[in-house]
């Protein structure tokens, strides 16, 4: 794996929702997204081996033009699906202007399902058809047409914590789950509890 996909953070339970956190980590939220950025999820996520990541890694070298064209399109698409999630977060409507970036992907990028063994599990998996670039972004926008069709369904989350932002399914059993990562901001949230009872404002301003 390649040192951009090593640290790709996948906590968002469904592809569209993890690609709509790109390139953020838990407790910190970040809008820039460039090229080593994107490759490295498309590793992460098992979109490309990391074979074709070295390639596509050269493409702004190469090919600067198409690079550009398709990372526009990626960001397009991924603040496309910050708007489609936060929307589900609120229980709002679907404005049909965030769909348009999911669509233009889907119309130009066919596809199949195929069944494929992942762990030693059977799973249906769909496989882009490989013509130009697009349909690197082609599962990911499969994905997000799913999520919006599932509606509250799908029981998109946001981290509880205020300073994170990231999405995620929530496939807890009682779907309960505040935190993005319960070992980061569940975890910072614990400590700063405890500290509030183990010092409170008024004593803190007394020994100040």
């Amino acid at each position: 794996m390649s040192p951009a996909a090593e640290i790709v953070v996948l906590l968002g339970g469904r592809l569209a929702v993890d690609f709509a956190n790109a390139p953020s980590y838990p407790g910190a939220p970040f809008n820039d997204l460039s090229w080593e950025e994107f490759i490295g999820f498309l590793e992460a996520a098992g979109i490309v081996s990391s074979e074709r990541s070295d390639q596509l890694l050269a493409l702004p070298e190469t090919d600067p033009r198409s690079a550009h064209g398709l990372l526009t399109r990626a960001i397009n698409l991924r603040d496309a699906l910050r708007e489609i999630f936060t929307a589900l977060v609120r229980h709002e409507p679907i404005a049909p202007e965030w769909t348009k970036p999911i669509n233009d992907v889907l119309r130009i990028t066919e596809g199949h399902d195929e069944l494929t063994q992942v762990d030693g599990r059977w799973k249906l998996q769909f496989v882009a058809r490989e013509t130009g670039l697009d349909w690197l972004l082609a599962a990911v926008a499969r994905s997000a047409a799913e999520i919006a069709l599932e509606g509250e369904g799908a029981k998109v989350r946001v981290c509880a914590n205020p300073a994170c932002g990231l999405f995620f399914c929530d496939k807890s059993r009682t779907h309960k789950r505040r935190w993005c990562s319960m070992s980061v901001c569940g975890n910072r949230n614990k400590v700063a509890s405890f500290a509030r009872r183990r010092f409170p404002p008024a004593a803190s301003a007394a020994r100040a």
